[in-house]
């Protein structure tokens, strides 16, 4: 019968561990992100947030959702920690700047509106659980998810799947109906993507 002594300890990630993690998350978000962006489709948490400013005001993504990440930082650094807050605003800057740079490195001729959906969703997915296994985030909700994940044992997906919904009603003014039920099922996918593959006590690093 396994032990409290026998439980491994944890293993801190080293500088070199948190870089490469910070640089792939943000790239598999960001590639994620420009697959909805040709499509037309809507996200949500604080990027569907910056799109949706974005799509009311015209000014550039990347700033807006820099910007929106600002007032974030003071929870980030109470409830999660400098080190912690010091890697999410490195990843929130890595992905303001791919999201400007990567229409110039990548043309898209043509996507599915399908395929940015299923695959949009799981790419976006699979970079945040690079990065919340690392300590970081995308700022401002996914530090609320985390948080409460951490706090209460509240499945990060399952939150941020209802918080996401809410966003993208928000959206109806901006996006028609068949690409506001497409992105409904980008965020599906993106969800399906942390609830089964982060959970609480699944991996043993910080």
């Amino acid at each position: 019968m396994n032990t409290a002594a026998e439980t491994p300890e944890p293993l801190r990630h080293s500088a070199f561990d948190d870089a490469q993690a910070l640089l792939t998350g943000t790239l598999f978000v960001g590639l994620g992100l420009a697959l909805f962006r040709e499509a037309g489709l809507m996200t949500g948490g604080t990027v569907g947030l910056a799109f949706l400013a974005h799509y009311a005001t015209g000014l550039p993504f990347g700033v807006l959702f820099f910007v929106i990440n600002l007032p974030f930082y003071a929870l980030a650094w109470q409830r999660m920690g400098p080190r912690f807050t010091v890697k999410t605003l490195a990843a929130v800057t890595l992905l303001a700047g791919l999201s400007e740079a990567l229409p110039g490195w990548l043309e898209l001729q043509r996507v599915s509106p399908w395929f940015a959906a299923v695959g949009g969703g799981l790419l976006v997915g699979a970079g945040f659980i690079i990065l919340f296994r690392h300590r970081a985030s995308l700022g401002g909700l996914n530090v609320l998810v985390l948080w409460l994940q951490e706090r209460f044992g509240w499945r990060a997906g399952h939150v941020q799947l209802a918080i996401d919904a809410l966003i993208l009603l928000a959206s109806w003014p901006w996006i028609d109906a068949p690409r506001l039920a497409l992105s409904l099922l980008a965020a599906a996918a993106m969800n399906f993507a942390l609830a089964v593959n982060h959970r609480p006590g699944r991996y043993m690093a910080f």
